[in-house]
């Protein structure tokens, strides 16, 4: 199965690209569209790289970077969109990038410690340096968006748009709790634990595409 490795990467990157050019041209202008459609961006270019790297054997250092690097602005992205949605506007809360630009910049230096350890068709493995602190950094955003969804929707309304925050919330429950289970459950599964919370991510990337369309809030600003 050698010959297919980064096969279903590839079959991702492509639907992914195709529905972020039809969002391009139906969706409405606003800026939580906009960041939304820069979220689908980053899962589209993780599966792209992933197939360069293991389709087309680009199994270099610098390209292990660039998948992480696209990993690692996900989660605080994901929560920026929900914080904008449920109308915490502040300014200051776009400081929670600041962790994925110390990552960015630090990786960048010791880019020569990544590696690519394996491919198959569905996943791969990569071994990089600060493996438990960047995992902190990654689940932390996401468990805290999906708090802050699952209240808005279900509990008490912290803002208005209910069926919106429903659609997103529903989106990175079936996509993140079974990903986290699975990496943890099956034998060797957390040693990929990037390629395959990804794989499972194009759940959510449809969910996001869904809630775009729906989305159509007056434009904000950033």
């Amino acid at each position: 199965m050698e010959n297919f490795n980064g096969l279903l990467s590839l079959i991702l990157a492509v639907i992914e690209l195709v529905i972020i050019l039809f969002l391009a041209f139906k969706a409405e202008k606003n800026k939580i569209n906009i960041l939304s459609i820069s979220l689908m961006r980053l899962l589209f270019a993780y599966q792209f790289v992933e197939f360069l790297i293991c389709g087309l054997d680009m199994r270099t250092s610098l390209f292990a970077y660039f998948a992480l690097l696209a990993v690692t602005f996900m989660p605080p992205l994901s929560l920026y969109i929900s914080l904008r949605l449920l109308n915490f506007n502040d300014r200051r809360y776009s400081l929670i990038f600041l962790p994925a630009i110390f990552f960015s910049i630090y990786y960048l230096f010791v880019v020569g410690e990544f590696a690519v350890t394996s491919c198959t068709v569905v996943y791969a493995t990569y071994n990089y340096p600060l493996g438990f602190l960047y995992g902190l950094f990654y689940y932390l955003p996401i468990l805290t968006t999906i708090i802050m969804l699952g209240y808005n929707s279900y509990v008490s309304k912290i803002s208005s748009n209910t069926n919106l925050s429903k659609i997103l919330f529903l989106g990175y429950t079936i996509t993140f709790i079974p990903g986290f289970i699975f990496t943890r459950v099956v034998p060797g599964m957390l040693e990929a634990a990037e390629s395959i919370l990804c794989t499972f991510a194009f759940i959510l990337f449809l969910f996001i595409s869904y809630f775009v369309l729906k989305n159509k809030n007056k434009p904000l600003s950033l």
